[in-house]
C-alpha cells in the first residue's frame, strides 16, 4: 500500500493531493489508512501527507492522518 510511484508519491498522497477533500476522497484516504498505509511518508519534497491536506485545507483528512499518527509538527521541506 505505500508503494511510490514515479512522481514518488504513495497512494495516500496521491489521494489527497488529487482529490478535492470531499466525501469520496475521505472514504478512500480512510480505507489506505486501514490498509495500512504511512501516514508519515513524504513525497521528493519531504511534503507529508499532513502538510498536503493542510495546506488544500481538507480538514477532515488532517484529523484522519493525525488520529492514523502523523504528527502535526512534523518539519517539512520546501513549503
Amino acid at each position: 500500500v505505500d508503494h511510490v510511484n514515479n512522481l514518488g508519491w504513495t497512494a495516500l498522497l496521491e489521494a489527497i493531493i488529487l482529490g478535492n477533500g470531499g466525501a469520496q476522497h475521505q472514504q478512500i484516504v480512510a480505507l489506505l489508512l486501514k490498509a495500512g498505509a504511512n501516514p508519515t511518508l513524504a513525497d521528493r519534497e519531504g511534503i507529508t501527507p499532513l502538510r498536503h491536506a493542510r495546506s488544500h485545507g481538507y480538514r477532515e483528512i488532517e484529523e484522519m492522518l493525525v488520529a492514523a499518527g502523523g504528527s502535526r509538527a512534523q518539519p517539512c521541506r520546501g513549503r
